[in-house]
């Protein structure tokens, strides 16, 4: 178990950028898939950054102030339910493995928030997330105002906690980025087993068994997100997840899929020859996404704006379209017009963290906000051709994204990801092994 000092720090930091008032930050609900089957049940990232706790049914409730103290609210140990769905510390528990200063039955909030916002300035919650949390907090508050005659006074703010949150997990504490990188590693290894997996006959579901079987062999609990296991035309589909077509000879398979581990997301994109040699035209296509990453990966270091990679990713871009004659005109001209966006339509990068797209602004006063040492981005320029008059046929239903994971240095940034191949050479013969299997 992690040591408890790091959530106790990060409550402790909460409560100083708040300096008076209460936070209140729910856990995620359990979800019904169907009648009595529940979704795989995934706790709130806000709570967990700030407990550590993964059981249902929480609240955290944090006093800042002079005295500041924090209080849990859970379920109550009940051995019968244990039975049937597993182990729950129950209040007492969770206190003493969690370090709250106070914990309390989640059926004893209601009537416990009346009292703990009497004579307090604001509320911090996840502000409009939820409209029954936002009723069951109107409510908190005008159960204080009802005592006004009592001489007690009520919450005058409601304030948005996630922004102050948002800010501290912006930059990863080592914690994390031990844990980050064990993700990337995982994930790295899935892409691996799926290179040295597939051919021409197997279908794309195969291919995401055995990334999903990698992942849960090392430990990750789950994947970070639904795995996109593209070939041929879907791979042009940014967004795809049927994994339902069979590899053909000839094709490009994209998968973008990485792992979840004790919470934190790796997100990596590789793509590669179903029959494990690029052809001359997805050879074009590939090294210009990959000397596009570079450029892009070459821009993450601090001081940089947020949106250099991008810009990096998109001059690259630009003039390799102009040069494969997919596009007309000078650079700038593409650049200016974003006719580009016909075969590149999405940024190059985001947040990574405890969510695959992670809490943070990237913009502060309307400008694109510095790139700080700690922060992880994923860096993933694309190309996605599809058929039409104007393309050359032996472009078309290519589709090749390349993204890593970068941890932002202070003297540029690290490649968590770097252990999965992504040059040319480094797939050919990890696929040429395959082969001789």
């Amino acid at each position: 178990m992690t040591d408890i000092s790091l959530y106790q720090d990060r409550r402790a930091r909460l409560a100083r950028r708040m300096g008076s008032g209460v936070a209140v930050v729910p856990t995620a609900p359990e979800r019904l898939r169907n009648r009595d089957t529940a979704y795989p049940y995934r706790y709130d990232s806000y709570f967990y950054y700030l407990t550590g706790f993964t059981e249902p049914e929480a609240v955290l409730v944090l006093v800042a102030g002079d005295m500041p103290r924090s209080l849990l609210f859970c379920r109550e140990k009940d051995p019968e339910k244990e039975v049937w769905d597993g182990f729950r510390y129950g209040p007492e528990g969770a206190r003493e493995a969690f370090g709250f200063d106070e914990a309390r039955p989640i059926a004893e909030l209601d009537a416990a928030m009346s009292e703990l916002l009497a004579d307090q300035p604001a509320v911090f919650y996840p502000v409009g997330h939820d409209p029954a949390w936002d009723a069951r907090v109107v409510s908190w508050v005008n159960a204080v105002r009802a005592r006004v005659r009592n001489g007690v006074t009520a919450p005058s703010e409601l304030k948005d906690v996630r922004t102050v949150l948002d800010e501290m997990r912006l930059v990863k504490d080592p914690h994390e980025l031990e844990l980050m990188r064990r993700a990337a590693r995982i994930s790295a290894a899935a892409h691996r087993r799926a290179m040295r997996f597939a051919r021409p006959g197997v279908t794309e579901y195969q291919v995401e068994a055995e990334i999903l079987h990698e992942f849960r062999r090392h430990g990750a609990q789950a994947p970070a997100y639904p795995p996109i296991v593209a070939s041929g035309a879907n791979a042009c589909v940014l967004h795809y997840v049927a994994n339902s077509a069979t590899l053909k000879d000839g094709e490009l398979l994209l998968i973008d899929a990485g792992c979840e581990l004790d919470g934190y997301a790796a997100d990596i994109t590789r793509t590669f020859p179903v029959n494990g040699h690029f052809s001359g035209a997805q050879r074009d296509v590939y090294q210009l996404v990959l000397a596009a990453q570079a450029a892009a990966i070459a821009a993450v270091k601090p001081g940089n704006p947020w949106d250099a990679p991008h810009r990096a990713a998109l001059e690259v871009l630009a003039q390799g379209l102009i040069d494969l004659k997919l596009l007309t005109g000078t650079r700038d001209e593409v650049l200016e017009k974003e006719t580009y966006r016909r075969f590149y339509m999405h940024r190059t990068g985001h947040w990574l963290g405890l969510d695959v797209h992670d809490a943070g602004d990237y913009k502060r006063g309307g400008e694109w906000r510095p790139l700080e040492p700690g922060m992880t981005l994923t860096v993933e320029p694309g190309c996605y051709v599809r058929p039409a008059d104007d393309v050359p046929q032996h472009f078309w239903n290519i589709g090749v994204r390349i993204e890593d994971d970068a941890l932002v240095t202070p003297e540029g940034c690290e490649i968590l990801t770097r252990d999965a191949p992504k040059s040319i050479a480094e797939i050919e013969a990890l696929m040429a092994q395959r082969a001789a299997a």
